[in-house]
């Protein structure tokens, strides 16, 4: 016979509540449960009509006076001890997020918990939400390699849902079939050519050259966009919600690769119509020099294909508090010292430091112990000021950086033997 089933009482039978949890009998004096008036059993013995105790309980016998609850016989054991002791303690074999919604149930908070309980039931429910929103951004805002099963049914009853379903499974899995590994390695090649590419025309002999002479990189150019083009289309098409993925981070770094491409060249032919130089021109210009810069996107677009890049942009994502701090540490540290490092060596006229704009650049530089040279500290004030700028910058760098490493670590090894047994 289970522990709750029959209880040795010294009371009279109408001081005692009959509770029914799980199928499992218990029976408590009336004046135990009245010790925590304001929880789902204190409030229940305290009712005055029928309707309001099938408000508080799951079914009531007024004949037997007992009363029901469908819930977790192993939980309210613990609920039933905090009644007779007023120690509240948590079941280890249970899942937390089980546990605090069945204490939440009876009314009990998680900070009821006593000490022993309460320090490694808050690090585990941490540990578990930060695991679960790590699986959720994994595979629904970075754009998962991996297909998610449970967006497949979602091709069904809609137009031509088995060639999509095949297209979708092809370009997003590179473990579906020999077909998508080999749309990913070509894939992943003309990128690497694209970028290759771009490298090559910024070097002076290739930029300066006449159109016959850097034809080659203008073709691979064209065929490296056509292919991106083709297949984001493919990827638009064959997506179940297309809204949704033009909203995948993965696939805003797509459409940024792709798109000044095309607006480069339509700003190029209206500069062709309009042979006369005017402002708007030269603005036009302008525009035209920024979009270029844009290709560097094609760079982000290997995260689609590498676990390496896509963990570290899952770790930025889940450090941005860590980051934010690392960022007000520098930024707060740069002021104080551009500022001290000013008033130390104005007096000097060989020193470079003339203004304290000038000084931040110092003290960025000294911070992050980059240390360039260009601008330094003459007087012997000022190399103390920028010893102590350098070791204060050892410190704020190197607190956040192991909570960022850590989770990068995490995560990477969370993740890599996913791939090596999909893979195999």
């Amino acid at each position: 016979m289970m522990y709750g089933q029959v209880l040795h009482h010294q009371g009279r039978e109408e001081d005692l509540v009959n509770l029914n949890v799980g199928g499992i009998q218990h029976k408590v004096e009336r004046c135990i449960l009245l010790r925590f008036p304001n929880t789902r059993v204190g409030q229940l013995i305290q009712c005055c009509s029928d309707a309001a105790i099938l408000e508080l309980c799951d079914d009531y016998s007024p004949a037997e006076q007992e009363y029901y609850f469908d819930r977790s016989p192993q939980v309210f054991h613990c609920v039933l001890n905090f009644y007779r002791t007023g120690h509240f303690h948590a079941l280890e074999e249970l899942c937390v997020f089980c546990f605090s919604q069945e204490i939440e149930y009876w009314g009990i908070g998680e900070l009821d918990l006593e000490a022993c309980c309460l320090e490694w039931f808050l690090e585990r429910k941490d540990e578990r939400e930060q695991n679960a929103c790590g699986r959720s951004s994994n595979a629904g805002s970075t754009g998962e390699i991996s297909v998610v099963g449970s967006d497949l049914w979602r091709f069904e009853g809609t137009w031509c849902s088995d060639v999509r379903k095949l297209m979708w499974q092809t370009l997003e899995d590179p473990n579906h079939s020999k077909c998508s590994k080999g749309v990913a390695a070509v894939s992943v090649l003309v990128i690497l050519i694209s970028i290759v590419a771009m490298c090559v025309h910024s070097m002076p002999e290739f930029r300066y050259a006449t159109d016959s002479e850097h034809s080659v990189l203008d073709s691979l150019e064209l065929i490296c966009i056509t292919f991106f083009s083709v297949e984001f289309a493919l990827r638009v098409i064959a997506a179940p919600r297309p809204l949704k993925f033009l909203g995948n981070p993965l696939n805003m770094i797509d459409v940024a690769s792709i798109l000044p491409f095309y607006v480069t060249l339509a700003f190029e032919s209206l500069d062709e119509d309009d042979g006369e130089e005017n402002q708007s021109l030269v603005n036009m210009g302008k525009v035209v020099q920024v979009l270029r810069l844009m290709r560097a996107f094609r760079v982000l677009k290997l995260a689609r294909h590498s676990e390496g890049v896509r963990a570290f942009g899952e770790t930025l994502k889940s450090c941005q508090c860590e980051v934010g701090l690392l960022i007000l540490f520098i930024t707060v540290g740069m002021s104080f010292f551009s500022t001290f490092i000013y008033y130390t060596e104005k007096e000097d006229a060989s020193s470079k430091l003339s203004s304290i704009p000038i000084c931040w650049w110092w003290a960025i530089i000294s911070m992050t112990t980059v240390g360039y040279g260009d601008v330094y500290p003459q007087t012997a004030a000022g190399r103390i000021v920028a010893t102590l700028c350098i070791l204060c910058g050892l410190l704020v760098v190197s607190l956040p950086i192991t909570i960022i490493m850590n989770k990068f670590s995490k995560y990477f090894d969370k993740n890599t033997p996913k791939r090596r047994l999909s893979a195999a």
